[in-house]
C-alpha cells in the first residue's frame, strides 16, 4: 500500500512560510528551508523586540521625569516615594507627558508634594 503524504496541507505550509517571506531579499524569499530559518528567527526577534520596546519607553519616561524633578531641587527618588506617600497615583507615561508638554502643571505637582 502507498504511503500517504498529505501534499495538499504540505504545499498550504509551504506556501503560507514563503508568502510571510515576501520582501525578503535573493533566496530568503523563494527557498523554502531558508525563508523558514530566517521567518523563525525574525519572529523571535520581533517578540523580544515588543518586551525591549516596553522597557526602552519606561527608561525613556523615568530620564524625562527626573531632568524636570531635578529643575526643582529634587530627585527623582525623592519624587516618587513623596508621590506614593502623598496617594498621588499618577503612573510614569503621564507624569512625563505632563513634565514634557505642560510644565507648569508639573511645577505645581512638585510643589504640592515638596511641601
Amino acid at each position: 500500500m502507498p504511503r500517504s503524504v498529505n501534499a495538499v496541507a504540505s504545499h498550504a505550509r509551504r506556501k503560507k512560510i514563503l508568502k510571510q517571506a515576501k520582501g525578503f531579499y535573493g533566496k530568503r524569499k523563494n527557498v523554502y528551508t531558508v525563508a523558514k530559518n530566517v521567518l523563525e528567527k525574525g519572529l523571535g526577534y520581533s517578540y523580544v523586540g515588543r518586551k525591549i520596546k516596553k522597557r526602552d519607553y519606561r527608561s525613556m519616561w523615568i530620564v524625562r521625569i527626573n531632568a524636570a524633578v531635578r529643575e526643582e531641587g529634587m530627585s527623582y527618588s525623592q519624587f516618587m516615594n513623596k508621590l506614593s506617600t502623598a496617594g498621588i497615583d499618577l503612573n510614569r507615561k503621564v507624569l512625563a507627558d505632563l513634565a514634557m508638554n505642560e510644565p507648569e502643571a508639573f511645577k505645581a505637582l512638585v510643589a504640592q508634594v515638596k511641601g
